[in-house]
């Protein structure tokens, strides 16, 4: 059964900021990006059978990576994630420290067209979802 993980993105408002950012920092090894974390997750298995990495930007999840390996670390763990980033439904979430286990049926789904062709901008989506009007 695949099981995904959230976290919250700080710094970075939009995914474009959050590659921004990734880029400046070079959080990436060998083609694919470096997310470090103190604990290991005990269900790794689960998030190796088809996992991503959820982000939550400015109050909802927005964005998600792929999950390609979890290694352990001298000083916690190492999550490496495809470096190719997929919109997803806004889905709004409270702040929270490190990460937590997201499970698939809770999972939002992928954004099924670009702004423009005929989905919602983003922004106005998440709005929408908060006050329960979509």
């Amino acid at each position: 059964m695949t099981l995904h993980l959230q976290k919250l993105c700080v710094g970075a408002k939009t995914p474009q900021a959050l590659l921004a950012m990734r880029a400046e920092f070079g959080w990436t090894r060998g083609g694919v990006n470096v997310v470090t974390t103190r604990h290991y997750p005990k269900r790794a298995d689960e998030i190796l059978d088809g996992g991503s990495l959820y982000w939550v930007m400015s109050g909802a999840i927005r964005v998600r990576q792929t999950i390609l390996e979890i290694e352990r670390g001298p000083n916690g763990c190492v999550i490496l994630i495809d470096a190719k980033l997929h919109e997803t439904d806004p889905q709004p979430r409270r702040p929270f420290q490190g990460w937590r286990y997201l499970a698939a049926s809770d999972a939002p789904a992928d954004l099924r067209g670009a702004a423009g062709n005929g989905a919602l901008p983003p922004a106005l989506a998440a709005e929408l979802k908060e006050i329960g009007a979509w």
